[in-house]
């Protein structure tokens, strides 16, 4: 897996502090992609929002 890291690293261009800025650009790139567009299509199909709440009261 690390040398998928550097061969995107090697891919950049420019010196090491513009392959930082853009390698932060791709990963809110990517974070935004996924909470946009991957995460609330797959939501309904998680088991987490089966979930329950009662005012049982502790009977």
């Amino acid at each position: 897996m690390p040398d998928m890291y550097a061969f995107i690293w090697r891919l950049l261009p420019g010196n090491w502090f513009v392959k930082l800025i853009f390698a932060l650009i791709l990963i809110a790139a990517v974070v935004l992609l996924l909470m946009q567009y991957v995460f609330p299509v797959i939501a309904p199909y998680m088991p987490f929002n089966n979930a329950t709440v009662t005012d049982g009261g502790g009977q």
